[in-house]
């Protein structure tokens, strides 16, 4: 059955409208490598509290990340700004799918406090596709970028956006407000974007990630994949060749899990060792930092990811 948004709504509004015709997807069960402990610390309550406090939109919720109890417990959070409706309708995302409603001209000053009251030193800023906008977003971005700069200036800042298809200018934006990581994620191979990621283009993607490093080499860029769907190895490897291409510094690999059985089907359950494998050769391709486990997500121990990246990108330069 589809996840519903509201039930206190006379007319409940479906998450996902457009996969509700849709045939179930096979249910294959997790191996024991992908058990999780269940969220109830008392960190985890003191992180939700904040998040509610401020009126605030986690992809941990809406994407209903696996990793939300041993990240809300050391009390880091993955912003999501601009609402928690997507103009996208990827086969493999949680986030509801439809209309979204206007910005919210106070979040970017939100998340800042947020961020201040939590003690972050390394905060995640994601959000939903913006198709909507003129500029995707990107100014919205922007404005969260140096509200956090401004309240909370001792904590560094990633960004994970939306492609910005078709929106001329908006990655500069972004760039310009100085993040200290540039995310996007590729998501899968591009033999399966016509099925699992139909409303973007792979090699805009791969160019969005390039062009980001040349407007100011001193940004970290950083994409990952998920694995699971379908790929092939030879594949994967190949993004990994594209990605260095493009001077992206940063890999992380996990395992695709399926929200509901109308989402993309899980074709397998990649193990450990097949990770750590993954990892070895990403990291003979030249990126700085790669992070493969079936757990992994873009956000999942960012800070300390983000310290070892800028130690290693020191040590190179150093050589």
């Amino acid at each position: 059955m589809v996840t519903l948004l509201d039930t206190t709504d006379p007319k409940p509004r479906l998450r996902h409208p457009e996969k509700a015709s849709r045939p179930d997807t096979p249910y294959l069960p997790k191996p024991p490598w992908l058990r999780v402990r269940a969220p109830g610390s008392q960190g985890f309550s003191h992180t939700h509290k904040i998040m509610r406090d401020h009126s605030l939109t986690t992809v941990c919720e809406e994407a209903a990340c696996p990793n939300i109890g041993e990240c809300w417990e050391k009390r880091h959070a993955t912003m999501m700004i601009m609402g928690d409706i997507c103009t996208r309708a990827c086969a493999f995302c949680n986030v509801a799918t439809g209309r979204p409603g206007q910005l919210d001209a106070d979040e970017p000053a939100r998340v800042g406090d947020a961020v201040a009251r939590l003690g972050l030193e390394h905060v995640v800023v994601t959000s939903v596709d913006r198709d909507d906008l003129a500029d995707g977003g990107a100014q919205h971005f922007s404005e969260t970028i140096a509200a956090i700069r401004r309240l909370a200036p001792q904590t560094t800042i990633e960004v994970l956006t939306p492609d910005f298809l078709r929106k001329d200018g908006a990655l500069d934006v972004v760039i310009a407000a100085r993040p200290d990581v540039f995310n996007h994620n590729l998501e899968t191979v591009p033999g399966l974007y016509p099925k699992i990621r139909p409303g973007a283009r792979y090699f805009h993607s791969l160019r969005l990630l390039q062009r980001a490093k040349e407007i100011d080499a001193r940004t970290f860029t950083k994409s990952g994949i998920m694995v699971g769907l379908g790929e092939t190895r030879e594949a994967v490897l190949q993004v990994m060749d594209d990605l260095r291409s493009a001077d992206v510094d940063f890999l992380t690999i996990g395992q695709y899990l399926q929200p509901t059985r109308k989402h993309a089907a899980i074709e397998r359950y990649v193990t450990p060792e097949e990770f750590e494998a993954l990892a070895t050769t990403a990291y003979a391709k030249g990126f700085l930092q790669v992070s493969a486990s079936p757990l992994t997500r873009s956000s999942y121990h960012a800070g300390d990811d983000f310290r070892r990246l800028r130690e290693a990108r020191e040590a190179r330069l150093a050589v």
